[in-house]
């Protein structure tokens, strides 16, 4: 019987926008009714960055791409499939992931979109895993890609200061060792939940508008309860406990829920990545973007375990685990 395949995560990237709006900016310039006391006091949010005319979710998603493959020494002409996590695609089809192909020069390959909101990355990575251990694919870049800003209220102040713009992105490469790469994934939704965090109007209709809609105190509490249950899952399914972990790389929604969920893990500090307080909550791009940052920065190592959650609408929800 051969050994299962493994798969191992070789590149990291990422791109923000260009245009970087403080929460000052946001009372004094688009004239909102808030201040920067009462974002950070509630969210820990201190600045975001919203994209700008000729900065879309496919293009953003190209330029992490590239440094991801960049990072790992691999050419484009290499990789067999391209998944975007994304709830904003610039066009309702083609997806955003054949679009990055033409962007990268790819004639090869597959790729596609999968669309679960905040939880997006962690349910692309789940894909990009299964499809690689089933032998369809070796190197996969997986990533996920918002223009968040385009969908938000600008006159709800309970939501419009929530969200930036961004990309991040991972290749996966087989070949990892017994114990490294991809541990386990693990995924949940509850269809029942989906009127707390939600997007209204009807895509594709341009008489239609869109804006994002949630009830915070409710997603709040949802959160902590179910993303505590996924990360106690992914423990449990390695025979692992909280103090095994070294990093934490969550979902940037709220520090207070980072915070909720270290302190559940007795994590100190130091040991959690967080980027909300510069990038808002960039949704699918929140986990790749943060992770990016801290293996660029020489935080996060060969041979560290790092832990992953993430929740998002509909709600979906889950955790990952990677011996990196």
């Amino acid at each position: 019987m051969s050994d299962p395949i493994r798969v191992r995560l070789t590149g990291v990237g990422g791109y923000l926008p260009r245009d970087v709006v403080t929460n000052d900016d946001l009372a004094r310039k688009f004239g909102i009714e808030t201040s920067d006391e009462w974002i950070r006091t509630r969210t820990g949010i201190g600045q975001r960055h919203i994209a700008s005319g000729d900065e879309t979710t496919a293009s953003m998603a190209a330029e992490a791409a590239r440094q991801a493959l960049d990072y790992a020494g691999v050419d484009a002409s290499q990789v067999d499939a391209v998944l975007v996590a994304t709830a904003t695609p610039d066009q309702v089809f083609p997806a955003v992931a054949v679009q990055v192909q033409a962007c990268l020069g790819m004639t090869a390959g597959f790729g596609f979109d999968i669309s679960a909101a905040c939880s997006g990355f962690v349910y692309a990575l789940a894909t990009a895993t299964a499809l690689m251990q089933s032998g369809q694919a070796n190197k996969v870049l997986v990533i996920g890609s918002e223009v968040f800003s385009r969908l938000l209220d600008w006159t709800d102040r309970s939501t419009c200061v929530l969200f930036g713009d961004g990309a991040g992105a991972v290749l996966l490469e087989t070949g990892a060792g017994e114990g490294e790469g991809v541990l386990s994934t693990h995924l949940h939704s509850d269809g029942r939940t989906g009127d707390i965090l939600y997007v209204d109007g009807a895509a594709g209709c341009p008489s239609t508008s869109q804006h994002l809609r949630m009830q915070g105190r409710e997603v709040f509490r949802h959160a902590v309860v179910k993303l505590s249950q996924a990360v106690d899952e992914a423990l449990e399914a390695n025979g692992l406990t909280g103090q095994d972990i070294q990093w934490m790389v969550p979902h940037q929604a709220n520090l207070r829920i980072i915070e909720g969920m270290a302190k559940k893990l007795a994590l100190p500090a130091d040991r959690v990545v967080v980027t909300v307080d510069r990038h808002a909550n960039t949704s699918a791009a929140s986990i790749p973007l943060a992770l990016n940052e801290a293996v660029r920065d020489g935080r996060v190592r060969k041979g560290d375990l790092v832990l992953m959650e993430a929740l998002g609408g509909g709600l979906t929800w889950g955790s990952a685990l990677i011996r990196m």
